[in-house]
């Protein structure tokens, strides 16, 4: 079992969120969205400097800068 935060993923490389941390708007808002605990993820494609990612969760597209993701701790599903 290997764990990243969020922006460490490569490119279609999945996972499962394990926990969020960070700033409480921001962190609600992305909970909003439906990056919560147990959610299955998938990083579909990322700008070419890296920032912002686009992963796949709940079946719908979401874009997150990297300082978005710096809480998110993900278990990567092989």
């Amino acid at each position: 079992m290997v764990n990243k935060v969020l922006s460490e993923l490569e490119k279609w490389e999945k996972g499962k969120v394990l926990r969020g941390e960070g700033k409480t708007d921001i962190r609600r808002r992305i909970m909003d969205m439906g990056v919560v605990r147990e959610a299955s993820i998938e990083v579909e494609r990322s700008a070419p400097l890296g920032d912002p990612i686009e992963i796949r969760v709940k079946e719908y597209h979401l874009s997150l800068r990297n300082e978005e993701t710096k809480g998110i701790q993900v278990e990567v599903i092989e």
